[in-house]
């Protein structure tokens, strides 16, 4: 009893939550007036029947004479009294039909406007918090949050609202009525009321806590699964699906296992509401009969049949139209969880507020000095771990400040404070001698640009991405108008239907025309015109999700002609020109150093050759500066900077470091890519990383249209739900059997209740009345423990194989869609938001095809059959006249299923992009923030939900007038049942008994009838739903879907019926080898994203076994496409790729066995510094914790995780943003290194490491490389330069091999890209 006390108390604070959820996010007034005109309605619409009830009891009494007295002289008499009581229902049936629409509509539409409501206070309020925030926020997180939790909220406020409140308007004035019409009985009845608050206020608890639960557990499970989609070139690279899905399920199955104890809470609270609803019942029906037969007994006129029938009928019936309200509570009760979870977020305090344009000081006009002043400082997901100590450092106005030293030494970190990504421990960050904490961030970031360590695009055109640099320009203002309308997407639009930029933007008025000019200027600026004039769609064209439809080299010069195109006072450039070959580094550098006098720019880079011509140089260890001055001065002081430069210098003239020892140090470089530039031609996007999975699969299903096909036969999704449910026939037939027995009890109750009427006549004998009043009072309390037990066990066993089929349908998707090719992810406009909500909305919302719902909907369907065939034994002249209705009723909830799963499917697209544009802001949220384009993104956002919202009115008007006739009908049926009865009574050809046992069976189904359109929403999104899994479940390689789920390395040992698995087949690794061979020849290849635009043209490379083979050449010129074919990834139009002497066209991936990939970009995963390296294992193996260590040792990274104060166990962060570029590029080393492959491939892979990194990187390079092939795609020439063999990549061909040496005699270019990279002298 003493845990009671604190259940209730939360239970009505949740129920307070609960209420306060519909004025929530400002609602407008006219939000407010439907708000009210749907209360109002709804509580009018239940006081009629309870009014109608008085006439009912009328009706009773002149059918009570009618049975005693008629003859033939009476009996027109009588009928014409009866109709026009029939009359009366009829007309007042007309005001229900009406009031019942109104608050249908009012509420429908209020859960609308309030979902999306949530949806932009949610997004805003995400887009205002500052970057520690997002520590803790994985983008899958929020994306749960934005589709699942709304879509709950939604859900749980609309209608069934204004169901559940006419219920209880129906509830109270029942018993208003009662207390008119009999005082003692309805006080008898109305002490039960109190058991239906504890019982409601209990079970809620219970049910919102274990729902907290599941949906937890769901969003934990939702981030795995985005960073899984977002990463799949990762995922494939080292088969790493079965790892990651395994996390997966150890975040989905708490989630199952809450699911059920909810379901178990949920069928406990409906059981316990259809027990006390009947035993109302019960109780109405002795103490009723008893009062009746007193009347009769003392010939007390004042105490009429009728009268006493109103108070038992109209109690009966607001007890069984309360305990239907019972598949709605728990919607109620989710949607407050939902909700609590969304207003946390809403609510959270943001320390560094960029949207706000009020807080904070203005500077009139901006130098751009930037000092640090004894700071310190710590990363706040690991507060004692000091990033800066005690650092203090000036960059003068004007002036260019270079900033060095090793990876992890608090680099990027001074980037992060001076543009106040977060605010230092101790100490100031100041602008121009003002504490950057006292400024308005906004306007302090309006004179920055940042070029960050790994660019970010946002999925639009080119030319979008661009412009965007000028959203918060203080020069810009008055461009505005263009920049946040739709301005720059039409002008996009028609430079990709071929127009050029200018002439589209000369639609739009003087400003787009200048916003054009301003933007081409940037681009030539950053050496990003050549390539983008040289692409089908130009400035138009897409650079799809997180940009991986064009190169590295691509993204990075787009992203710096965004920062340029506002000509900042403050430049600041993190690695900027990392993935860019040496030509075109130098050309931006020349253009740089223009456009940099009179600017300060800070510049932070690993390539010294970039900085040599800095005003000063900082030279950084550990958080500290050790040394700063010019590039002479610190050449002179030959101290830590000279090290580095020594480390770097590459010596052209010696011939001799052209010649390949395999022993001395190959693979070091190779590590670090290195790609000359040996050409200007920028022609072709080479996606240098890309999500995507593995090869060509044959045998796959092809889908058409959306991300996943929706056409399905209505048979074989019947078929497809029923092997699911086939493991658990045994419970199936044990649930169905409860929903049978509460469809039954609903007919049963009516031939109680028509005995009990027709007994209690005053042409009975007074015990006669006590008799049938005790015995079918008695088995109305039989009834309702029956209505209990069934609900219970029914509700309860469906609940569980609900959860146990949505969990196995969410692992199934997730295999599924990492089973998939890179083709498949590219193909139909499909990115990891879409994919995501397959198994976030999708399954969720499957869940209105089992559980409680379909119990509901079975019970429901049966009990109508089960009434109509009794109504036909018992009196099939009254029943076949009522069935007349019946259609009606098919027909009405037939059009409001058919206009809502209409509405849907023509706005899926809207709700998955408005989805898609969150994940996307979240995954770039430093992008976001240092470009001060939340208004903008917010419009973004806004839009993509126009076209809906816009139509949401209309359909809502349309779809629920079906809802209201469902529930109107009832009202006129009951008329017709009591004209067309009354009728065939007079002609005595049924009884009072047999009349009333009919009219309530069928009234009763009318009404739940009308309940079952109420989850009609439900029912059409989960069947749209469930045939998108299925179809999506089709395309996976696990057919048999009544199998249980088998952990997926065992799996695919046992299977070899599919590209993607590992076939029995799968061949032991000869550990003797020498590494192995690689062979490309005459190789052609487009992306699927682009089929008009070729990346390979008859491309020849051969890689002997053991050799140690390095790509160069210029950005975007097909040398990471290569990779990925390698790899099989994609597959070539034409030509043949050979991997140790084997098609890897054909027969299963067990070759992906033997080759590590270490990508352009680290990708890291949420998870600990142990599960990311442990992803790089062969498939099947346990990595221990030597072998950890002895990768790390290798990579040089062992040290600093040790330093660590969770060592191997500390968690990385989303996307491993806890760790700085260099430490994600040296574990994604390890991570390969794990493998002990025969073939690595390293694309880029050192191009976050400083130079001493670098050197110490070599030894352990070295040894791990003497038993393998190594391929590496370099700008870095010094980390090739003892490649036995270097291929020289130009526009998709090969145009020259050679060493070293060689090339340096044979290539101009390369030559010249050489010297490029020479730092002294």
């Amino acid at each position: 009893m003493a845990e009671d006390a604190p259940a209730q108390k939360r239970s009505w604070r949740d129920r307070a939550v609960f209420f306060r959820l519909f004025v929530y996010g400002e609602p407008s007034r006219s939000d407010i007036a439907l708000l009210v005109l749907g209360l109002v309605s709804a509580i009018a619409s239940g006081i009629p029947f309870p009014i109608m009830s008085i006439v009912f009891g009328q009706l009773v009494d002149e059918m009570n004479s009618t049975t005693c007295n008629v003859n033939d002289t009476n009996g027109d008499a009588y009928q014409a009294s009866i109709n026009d009581k029939v009359l009366m229902i009829v007309y007042i049936g007309i005001a229900y039909l009406f009031l019942i629409y109104i608050y249908v509509f009012s509420w429908n539409l209020t859960g609308e406007r309030l979902a999306q409501r949530l949806r932009e206070k949610y997004f805003k309020a995400l887009l205002r918090q500052d970057v520690a925030f997002f520590d803790n926020l994985p983008a899958g997180e929020a994306s749960s949050r934005i589709t699942g939790d709304i879509t709950t909220v939604q859900q749980g406020t609309s209608e069934k609202v204004g169901i559940v409140i006419n219920s209880l308007a129906f509830f109270v004035t029942a018993y208003v009525v009662a207390f008119i019409k009999d005082p003692e009985l309805a006080g008898m009845l109305v002490s039960l009321t109190p058991a239906y608050l504890i019982m409601s206020l209990l079970g809620g608890y219970f049910v919102q806590k274990y729902f907290g639960r599941a949906l937890e557990s769901m969003t934990k499970a939702s981030s795995v699964a985005l960073e899984a989609f977002s990463n799949t070139m990762v995922v494939h690279a080292f088969s790493a699906n079965a790892r990651l899905e395994e996390k997966f399920i150890e975040f989905l199955n708490p989630g199952r296992i809450a699911g059920i104890r909810k379901s178990i809470a949920t069928a406990t609270q409906a059981g316990l509401l259809y027990f006390i609803a009947f035993s109302a019942n019960a109780l109405a029906f002795w103490q009723g009969s008893t009062k009746i037969a007193d009347s009769v007994e003392s010939n007390d006129s004042s105490m009429t049949v009728g009268a006493t029938y109103t108070v038992i009928f109209i109690l009966v019936d607001a007890s069984l139209i309360l305990s239907t309200v019972a598949p709605f509570i728990q919607s109620f009760d989710a949607a407050s969880v939902a909700f609590t979870k969304l207003k946390a977020d809403i609510d959270h305090s943001s320390a560094i507020d960029g949207t706000s344009k009020d807080v904070g000081e203005v500077l009139p006009e901006v130098k751009g000095h930037v000092e640090l002043r004894d700071v310190s400082f710590c990363f706040p997901s690991r507060p004692d771990k000091p990033v800066l100590q005690n650092l203090s450092l000036s960059c003068p106005a004007g002036k260019q400040t270079a900033i060095v030293g090793l990876s992890g030494s608090g680099k990027s970190t001074v980037a992060g404070l001076a543009t106040r990504f977060y605010d230092a421990t101790e100490g100031t960050v100041m602008l121009d001698g003002h504490d950057v904490k006292d400024l308005n961030v906004r306007a302090l970031r309006s004179h920055i640009s940042l070029v960050q360590q790994e660019p970010c695009l946002l999925d639009r055109s080119i030319f979008e991405n661009i412009a965007m640099g000028l959203i918060n320009s203080p020069a810009h203002t008055h461009l505005q108008p263009i920049l946040t309308g739709t301005a720059l997407i039409e002008i996009a639009a028609a430079a990709r239907e071929g127009q050029a930029l200018s002439a589209a933007a000369l639609e739009h008025g003087d400003q787009a025309r200048e916003v054009v000019d301003l933007v081409e200027s940037a681009t030539k600026l950053a050496d990003a015109n050549v390539f983008i004039e040289k692409l089908q769609e130009g400035y138009g064209t897409s650079v799809g999700s997180s940009g991986n439809l064009i190169s590295g080299g691509q993204k990075q010069r787009i992203s710096l002609a965004r920062a340029l195109v506002k000509d900042p006072r403050i430049l600041i450039l993190d690695e900027a020109t990392a993935s860019l070959d040496s030509a075109t580094e130098m050309r931006i550098q020349r253009a740089l150093e223009s456009v940099a006098v009179g600017r300060t720019v800070i510049t932070i880079a690993h390539r010294l050759s970039t900085i040599r011509n800095a005003d000063n140089i900082i030279v950084m260890r550990q958080g500290k500066l050790v040394e700063q001055g010019t590039h002479t001065e610190l050449l002179a002081a030959n101290g830590a900077y000279a090290e580095l430069i020594r480390l770097q210098n590459l010596n052209v003239e010696n011939s001799q470091e052209g010649t390949s020892t395999r022993s001395a140090s190959p693979v070091t470089q190779i590590t670090e890519k290195v790609e000359p530039n040996l050409s200007v031609t920028d022609d072709v996007p080479d996606k240098d990383e890309t999500d995507d999975t593995p090869a060509a699969q044959e045998s796959k299903p092809k889908e058409t249209g959306g991300v996943v096909d929706t056409n399905r036969s209505f048979a074989s999704t019947v078929g497809s739900l029923g092997s699911m449910f086939r493991p658990y026939s045994f419970v199936l037939v044990l649930a169905v059997t409860g929903a049978v027995v509460i469809g039954g009890t609903y007919c049963a109750s009516a031939v109680i209740f028509g005995n009990v009427v027709g007994k209690l006549s005053g042409c009975e004998e007074p015990q006669n009345i006590r008799d049938a009043g005790e015995f079918y009072g008695l088995m109305f309390f039989v009834l309702a423990i029956i209505e209990f037990f069934a609900n219970f066990f029914s509700w309860s066993l469906f609940g569980w194989m609900a959860e146990n089929v949505i969990y196995k349908v969410r692992v199934l998707s997730l295999r599924a869609i990492l089973e998939q090719d890179l083709q498949w992810h590219e193909s139909n406009d499909r990115n990891p938001s879409l994919l995501l909500s397959l198994i976030t909305k999708d399954s969720n919302a499957l869940a209105g095809l089992t559980g409680s719902v379909v119990c509901t909907i079975l019970s429901i369907l049966i009990n109508l059959f089960a009434a109509i065939i009794m109504s036909h034994i018992i009196a099939w002249r009254i029943a076949i006249v009522c069935l007349a209705v019946v259609p009606l009723l098919l027909a009405a909830g037939w059009m409001r299923v058919t206009s809502l799963a209409q509405f849907e499917e023509r706005h899926l697209e809207a709700f998955a992009r408005s989805v898609g544009i969150t994940v996307e802001a979240v995954n770039s949220i430093k992008t976001v923030m240092s470009l001060s384009v939340e208004d903008e993104i917010m419009g973004t956002y806004r839009r993509s939900l126009a076209a809906p919202m816009r139509e949401i009115t209309r359909q809502s008007a349309w779809a629920n007038i079906w809802l209201a006739i469902g529930y109107g009908l009832s009202n006129f049926l009951y008329g017709l049942a009591y004209w067309w009865g009354a009728k065939n009574i007079i002609a005595g050809y049924y009884s009072q008994t047999q009349f009333f046992i009919v009219q309530l069976a069928l009234l009763v189904s009318s009404q739940l009838w009308g309940q079952m359109f109420a989850l009609a929403p439900d029912v059409s999104r989960a069947f749209q739903a469930t045939r998108r899994l299925l179809n999506l479940l089709d395309l996976g390689t696990t057919k048999k879907l009544s199998a249980p789920i088998e952990l997926l390395p065992s799996k695919l040992l046992q299977s070899t019926s599919d590209v993607e698995s590992t076939a029995n087949a799968r061949e032991k690794v000869d550990d003797t080898r020498n590494g192995i061979s690689v062979s490309l020849k005459q190789v052609h290849f487009a992306y699927p994203a682009r089929p008009d635009t070729r990346v390979l043209h008859g491309l020849d490379i051969d890689v002997k076994p053991g050799q140690f083979a390095a790509l160069v050449g210029p950005s975007g010129a097909g040398k990471s496409t290569i990779i990925a074919l390698v790899e099989r990834l994609y597959s070539p139009e034409s030509g043949t790729i050979h991997v140790d002497d084997r098609d890897v066209a054909y027969g299963d991936i067990s070759f992906r066995d033997n080759i590590a990939y270490v990508p352009q970009q680290s990708v890291m995963f949420e998870g600990t510094i142990r599960f990311n390296l442990a992803l790089g294992a062969r498939p099947g193996h346990e990595v221990t914790q030597d072998e950890l260590e002895e990768a790390c040792k290798l990579a040089n990274i062992h040290d600093v995780i040790a330093q660590l104060p969770e060592g191997y166990d500390t968690h990385c962060g989303p996307n491993g943003d806890r760790l700085s570029g260099g430490q994600k590029q040296r574990l994604a080393i390890a991570r390969a290194l794990i493998r002990k492959p025969k073939l690595l491939l390293l694309d880029e892979s050192t191009s976050a490491l400083d130079a001493e990194s670098e050197r110490l990187l070599q030894d352990g390079l070295e040894k791990a490389a003497k038993n393998m092939t190594v391929i590496a795609i370099a700008h870095r020439l010094y980390t090739i330069r003892k490649a036995d063999v270097i291929f020289l990549i130009e526009d998709g061909r090969c145009v020259e091999q050679g060493t070293h040496a060689q090339l340096i005699e044979r290539s101009e270019t390369y030559r010249v890209n050489a010297l490029n990279q020479t730092v002294d002298g």
